[in-house]
């Protein structure tokens, strides 16, 4: 077994995880696009994100809930509506929504996990996809069942795919937080390992091609 960071193991190794089989289809004409995706943590999600070519931008925040409850405090209450996601603004022609879902369950979080991740425990960490529309629902419940059908987890799949109603920026602070915090406790045991792990298993997704050595994430 191949255990992530998180302690899900894998029964296959993240560079043999399946590419989907479904997917959306790029547009030529359109230069973005959007994915929101809920893996515990923003922190460490947007590390992993922001590592990708073809993603354009990654702001951390909540979706789920209303705006009276979008704010760190309430959110991490566990009592709110809320996930704490990830907006993740990407160029549909280099790199597709399909892919991004795949770095989101071999890289990004153990989505075998209920309403938790490790230690972080709580309705606001639970692994959620919301999707804007039918083609991102479909793509993803595709591959949730691609997943189950190859038996990738040694569990079974807990994600959730809730409507898109809307997403709410998080406190500023909370921005690009693991590249100006890389000495951060957490950051360094949870988001750094991720990161790594995707540079390990992926470099040929990442932005400049592959890189021989870890560093703190964040742009290039």
């Amino acid at each position: 077994m191949l255990c992530d960071v998180r302690g899900a193991s894998l029964t296959v190794s993240p560079d043999r995880f399946p590419d989907p089989v479904e997917d959306l289809q790029a547009d030529s004409r359109e230069s973005s696009a959007r994915a929101v995706l809920a893996a515990g943590c923003f922190w460490c999600v947007e590390a992993v994100f922001r590592e990708l070519d073809g993603v354009l931008d990654v702001v951390s925040g909540y979706a789920g809930g209303d705006a009276a409850t979008a704010d760190y405090h309430s959110v991490c209450s566990g009592t709110t509506d809320h996930a704490e996601v990830v907006d993740i603004t990407y160029d549909p022609r280099r790199i597709s929504y399909g892919r991004l879902l795949k770095v989101f369950f071999s890289v990004a979080h153990d989505p075998t996990q209920l309403n938790r991740q490790g230690n972080d425990r709580g309705r606001q960490y639970r692994s959620a996809i919301f999707f804007a529309d039918e083609g991102e629902r479909r793509v993803a419940q595709a591959y949730i069942r691609q997943l189950e059908a190859a038996g990738v987890f040694n569990a079974p799949i807990v994600t959730r795919l809730e409507p898109l109603t809307a997403f709410y920026r998080a406190e500023d602070y909370h921005q690009d937080y693991a590249r100006l915090n890389p000495g951060q406790p957490y950051i360094a045991a949870v988001a750094l390992p991720k990161v790594e792990k995707l540079r390990k298993y992926y470099s040929e997704m990442l932005r400049g091609g592959t890189r021989a050595s870890p560093r703190p994430p964040g742009r290039t």
